[in-house]
């Protein structure tokens, strides 16, 4: 998985739901300290505990209309999509274990 993958529009981000079973969007800045320190954390964790969930990067600044239709305005925000739908949202301080709890459940309705 590479963590840096970004989307380019709306139009693929709603593709990117539709297609998969379990995802997780990142959004974030460059300037985002936090978020620098958090993001290879997920990855990591989305790559051993949940290896068939695919998670994405979104740049908050260089897409802003997937930011304002998901009312994202803090970063870093977590969204958890499972079955097209939006499963859960995290933003601020997000603590991996509590993300890693989270995940859990439907990961396993959905995937085992």
């Amino acid at each position: 998985m590479n963590i840096n993958e970004s989307i380019n529009g709306t139009e693929e981000f709603a593709n990117l739901i539709d297609e998969n079973a379990g995802i997780l969007f990142y959004f974030s800045h460059d300037e985002c300290n936090v978020c620098k320190v958090l993001k290879p954390k997920v990855a990591e964790l989305i790559k051993k505990k949940f290896p068939l969930m695919k998670m994405f990067y979104v740049d908050v600044r260089k897409q802003a209309e997937i930011a304002g239709q998901n009312s994202v305005f803090t970063v870093p925000t977590i969204l958890l999509f499972f079955g097209g739908k939006e499963y859960s949202r995290r933003s601020r301080n997000v603590g991996i274990e509590e993300l890693a709890e989270l995940i859990e459940r439907p990961y396993k309705l959905m995937f085992e």
